[in-house]
């Protein structure tokens, strides 16, 4: 079962990489190290789900029904 996401950090290791903490809810840790360019994917991936989401979103008005225009 995946487990929920509480805290991140990305520190710069100073040889031009990245390192990510991620912590979940059992105060468990991982540590990986990214690349500049490895980042700017995740970040790209991200964006894109989220952007993907919002138009989702904003097709449910504020009592939770579909504004679709072919009823």
């Amino acid at each position: 079962m995946a487990k929920t996401l509480t805290q991140f950090a990305i520190t710069p290791t100073g040889n031009g990489d990245y390192l990510l903490n991620l912590e979940d809810e059992d105060g468990e840790s991982t540590e990986m190290v990214a690349s500049y360019e490895q980042l700017d994917l995740i970040v790209e991936a991200v964006q894109e789900q989220l952007d993907a989401d919002e138009e989702d979103a904003l097709l449910v008005d504020e009592d939770g029904e579909s504004d679709d225009l072919a009823e």
